[in-house]
């Protein structure tokens, strides 16, 4: 392999010579190899994104000249753009020095590099175009990290919000097929007061729609960016008019509406903003956990459970029992959920763990925040298309369950009293009979009335009228 001899404060190294990172990323390589985890590309775009308002911002205030701040900005949009070049050229694992130099000085020599081709030079020559001076000017890893974050967070919020919403449509257009599913409800696994299959989607729906309205809510301290605030916030070494300039030109490459922060230093000491986000995806992962494993419950048998709703198949359930068909996608959606509430817990812990002036646990901030964005977003569209869409109601299950529980007595409580009703659950219990069979046996109600009060759009709604009705005495 040939090389090319590269040299920092620390001595010198050998860099491969066909790369475009240097001296600072073989250093990394050779002192970070705790895993596999590398940073979503994602996260370098939004790092290349900075890198090009950067170099715009000080081209206008004449700390670059044109040529060499056209040759940086071109680097950085091949990047953006996706260039296969590049898809070698950040290696660095996520465990590394808690402020991401690492990767902010890898990103900047491989800008560098690359602009020094465009400029007729070759890679390393770093009096041609410096990673620091020149890339990386106006800027410290302290505020392009966690600036990186935010815009990452923004830029994937569209598709996000976009999956949960074709959840939710789910869950209603489902909760509009089983409107008329009467069923037995029940809490504490117990057979309870009667409730529609359309009531317990359409409960589903509400949840994600909810979970929606916290993550847009959860977004609006990601519009501050702590860029030009430099090591600690306050912008010491940096031009007056860095500092706005890098965010509106942030703003203009993005399309997303960003600000200045109204305290640099509380901004690069404090990523609570970022542990809101997280928190917010935790809680849409909650509910959506509550749901798999309500569906996966509703769906079991299909002889021996519950089997009121049939969940659709994907895949042979079992190497060795034929025939069993299993929950697939809701047992992946537990463990994807499950992942997101883990990536909270890292993204909480690393939030607090930042002393005085800094946080040192942003890259690991940065990927699991990253990660759990794009779970939560295969998670919606996943869950609908191969799950909730093809859900079809037992509704022979549904009305036999619904007519054998006893918690049918309850809505005789209007009618003939709380301690009559208790006695005619405890009868239909003894002798293994329905309510309905005990009340016309000993003659509470007619056919007729019983049928009135058994109504699906009565049992849908919390209303209803007293009735008088005379029970035979012993």
């Amino acid at each position: 392999m040939s090389v090319r001899i590269e040299k920092d404060s620390l001595g010198k190294r050998e860099v491969p010579a066909d790369a475009y990172y240097g001296i600072h990323t073989v250093r990394s390589l050779e002192n970070f190899t705790f895993s596999e985890r590398r940073f979503q590309p994602e996260f370098i775009v939004s790092l290349a994104i900075i890198k090009l308002a950067a170099a715009r911002t000080n081209r206008k205030l004449g700390f670059l000249d044109p040529e060499k701040a056209e040759a940086i900005e071109k680097a950085c949009l091949e990047i953006i753009e996706g260039d296969e070049r590049f898809n070698d050229q950040f290696p660095l694992d996520v465990f590394q020095a808690g402020s991401g130099t690492s990767t902010n000085m890898n990103i900047n020599e491989v800008i560098a590099n690359r602009a020094c081709e465009m400029l007729g030079r070759n890679r390393g020559m770093r009096e041609v175009v410096h990673p620091n001076d020149d890339v990386n000017r106006g800027q410290s890893t302290n505020n392009v990290i966690p600036t990186a974050i935010r815009i990452t967070a923004l830029r994937l919020m569209d598709e996000l919000t976009d999956s949960l919403r074709k959840l939710s449509r789910s869950f209603r257009q489902k909760s509009e097929e089983f409107e008329d599913v009467i069923k037995s409800g029940r809490t504490h696994l117990q057979d309870a007061v009667p409730i529609t299959l359309g009531q317990e989607f359409h409960a589903y729906h509400t949840a994600i729609e909810k979970g929606i309205r916290r993550l847009e809510g959860a977004t609006a301290g990601l519009h501050y960016l702590g860029i030009g605030g430099n090591a600690v916030g306050t912008g010491i070494n940096t031009h007056p008019d860095f500092r706005a300039g890098v965010v509106s030109e942030i703003s203009s490459i993005t399309g997303i509406d960003f600000a200045t922060p109204e305290d640099g230093i509380e901004i690069t000491q404090f990523l609570t903003d970022i542990a809101e986000f997280s928190s917010a995806m935790k809680l849409v992962s909650l509910d959506i956990n509550k749901i798999a494993n309500d569906l996966r419950l509703l769906g079991s048998g299909p002889r021996t459970g519950l089997y009121e709703i049939v969940i659709p198949a994907v895949e042979p359930g079992s190497s060795i029992m034929p025939g069993k068909v299993n929950p697939s996608i809701l047992e992946a959606v537990n463990m994807v959920s499950l992942t997101i509430q883990g990536n909270d817990l890292v993204v909480s812990n690393a939030v607090q763990a930042g002393q005085l002036e800094l946080n040192t646990h942003m890259p690991i901030i940065a990927f699991c925040l990253i990660d759990s964005m794009k779970l939560l977003t295969r998670i919606g569209l996943i869950m609908a298309t191969r799950c909730v869409d093809g859900i079809t109601a037992n509704r022979r299950r549904c009305r036999s369950y619904f007519e054998e529980s006893l918690a049918l007595a309850t809505i005789l409580n209007p009618y003939i009293g709380y301690d009559e009703a208790a006695e005619v659950a405890k009868k239909a219990l003894a002798e293994g009979k329905t309510i309905r069979e005990v009340v016309l046996e000993l003659g509470i109600m007619n056919e007729d009335e019983l049928e009135s009060i058994l109504n699906i759009e009565k049992l849908r709604s919390p209303a209803y009228k007293r009735k008088s009705v005379n029970v035979p005495k012993d």
